[in-house]
């Protein structure tokens, strides 16, 4: 489907990297494509509005995953056995997502949230590169997620960063059901 594969970015401290991600998902999915999303640090557990439709089955060509391991953005990182599982669990999760790129199981394979758990110390930039150089040249890859790194930018071919300028959570909005979950 894809002549040539890219990466993309979409990082920043704004709302929309996830939907950004899904639009394309959804593009690609629409043309004929195979598409991988893979969401890390999105447990199983979590009642997600993109994850009510793809799980009953009803956009031919997206695969959902999700990296099942508990986590929880505030307790977590502070939690030194809960860093340690989740450390093992991305690693594995890289590895296969690198053979998928590899032998281009998909056209398209988006690491939700990737760029955080980079950020944070959860993987490696040595095994995010790994994963970019060993992929197919057909397979295009979205990386999702606050803090890229500049390192990390240049392995890019398209960044974009969201940028917050008002949102309604500085008024004391909460997050809402079908629109920010």
């Amino acid at each position: 489907m894809i002549d040539k594969g890219l990466v993309q970015i979409y990082t920043g401290l704004g709302k929309g990297k996830t939907t950004a991600a899904l639009g394309l998902a959804l593009r690609a999915a629409g043309h004929g494509g195979k598409v991988l999303f893979y969401q890390f640090l999105k447990p199983t557990a979590l009642a997600l509005g993109e994850r009510c439709v793809l799980q009953a089955g009803l956009i031919e060509g997206i695969t959902l995953r999700a990296l099942d391991e508990p986590w929880d953005m505030f307790e977590s990182m502070g939690d030194q056995e809960s860093l340690r599982r989740i450390r093992q669990s991305i690693s594995e999760a890289l590895k296969e997502l690198q053979t998928a790129a590899h032998e281009k199981y998909y056209d398209l394979i988006v690491l939700d949230e990737i760029v955080f758990c980079l950020e944070h110390g959860l993987t490696s930039l040595d095994d995010i590169r790994r994963l970019i150089e060993t992929r197919d040249p057909h397979v295009e890859l979205v990386l999702t997620g606050r803090g890229a790194t500049q390192e990390l930018i240049d392995m890019a071919d398209l960044v974009t960063e969201m940028r917050p300028i008002k949102h309604p959570f500085d008024k004391g909005t909460r997050a809402r059901k079908g629109i920010e979950y």
